[in-house]
């Protein structure tokens, strides 16, 4: 993750983030120190210039890159659950979603970062179900089925009880750092758990991407969500921030690993590992943008173009920021790259 025009920042399963000078290559500029178990994001809030990581010990930490030294750089834990896979900040850093194995998606929104969470220091938006078109179309947005809190659930250990039963601070607004617990709508699997092992977010904002596979293990689906703003229709209802618009099912190869996937630049086509190649997806065969083509019921992304070159399975695939490009990595370690032909 670039910081600015020259500082990177590497994270990496012995559990440390390395930053880097694009000018001196050959050594680090320091190490940071303080997660437990591998660390498999990192973000960065343009704002506020702290750098944010998270990892599979369960912990968002925030870095203060303003006073960096050589021997690292002042940090704090700043959120904690079990079971964490994925952690994005949206392009305007307003909201942190975080996805879990055990299938719930957290927002917590009008982020803070400057203030450390810990359980029963943030208001609690109930925990639901996502919806999908066909439930806000046939019984509008009271009618989608809820689900239990995750903090009832034995593999969760997400929240207390108590901090359930705490009111929101401000009537249908969601205060600071107010979290809302989602378990999102997977096609084929509305009576059994999933677990999200990727998630990206649109570059406009406009939705979050997910790979989720079954708690078996045997099904595999990238789906696409379009975030819902503004306060519930009434205040004692719950909010429910996404709703499943777009969906596929995938080839259920390489059971176990975590396949990565990624939006265009420009968000119009979405790049998802299947099997051992890539395809290449968009919203209709148009390839034209998501606000443009939402459906009143959740529609299957189209496929435009597959593209085979490597002899294991794919486990990510990245498009170019500024060129016509897109790369694909398997298990055996093989890069490809791709470019199309005019």
């Amino acid at each position: 993750r670039f910081l600015d025009n020259r500082l990177f920042a590497t994270c990496s399963d012995d559990t440390t983030i390395a930053l880097w000078d694009l000018r001196k290559l050959n050594t680090k500029v320091c190490t940071l120190h303080g997660h437990t178990s591998w660390v498999k994001n990192i973000e960065y809030d343009t704002n506020t210039r702290l750098l944010v990581t998270s990892g599979f010990d369960g912990n968002v930490i925030i870095w203060d890159t303003n006073r960096c030294t050589e021997d690292g750089c002042p940090h704090k834990k700043f959120f904690h659950t079990r079971f964490l896979m994925r952690m994005r900040l949206t392009p305007d850093c307003s909201k942190m979603l975080i996805s879990t194995s055990s299938g719930y998606l957290l927002i917590l929104h009008d982020l803070d970062l400057n203030k450390s969470l810990e359980v029963g220091s943030y208001p609690i938006l109930r925990a639901r179900r996502t919806t999908s078109s066909s439930d806000i179309t046939s019984s509008g947005s009271s009618g989608t089925r809820a689900v239990g809190s995750p903090c009832h659930q034995n593999d969760s250990g997400l929240l207390s009880e108590k901090t359930l039963s705490r009111p929101s601070q401000r009537e249908g607004l969601s205060p600071r750092n107010s979290l809302e617990v989602l378990t999102p709508e997977v096609p084929g699997e509305r009576d059994r758990g999933n677990c999200i092992t990727s998630l990206q977010l649109h570059p406009k904002g406009w939705a979050t991407l997910l790979r989720c596979s079954s708690n078996t293990d045997d099904q595999e689906w990238t789906c696409v969500y379009e975030f819902q703003e503004g306060a519930p229709v009434r205040p004692v209802s719950p909010r429910c921030s996404l709703r499943l618009t777009h969906c596929i099912e995938e080839a259920n190869v390489g059971r176990g690993y975590i396949k990565e996937l990624c939006f265009s630049p420009d968000g119009r086509m979405i790049s998802s590992p299947h099997g051992f190649g890539i395809r290449l997806l968009g919203f209709d065969v148009h390839c034209s943008e998501l606000v443009d083509c939402l459906p009143r019921e959740a529609s299957p992304l189209r496929e435009i173009r597959s593209l085979y070159s490597h002899k294991d399975v794919v486990l990510t695939t990245k498009f170019s920021p500024t060129h016509c490009q897109i790369a694909s990595g398997c298990l055996s370690g093989r890069v490809s790259l791709y470019q199309p032909k005019f």
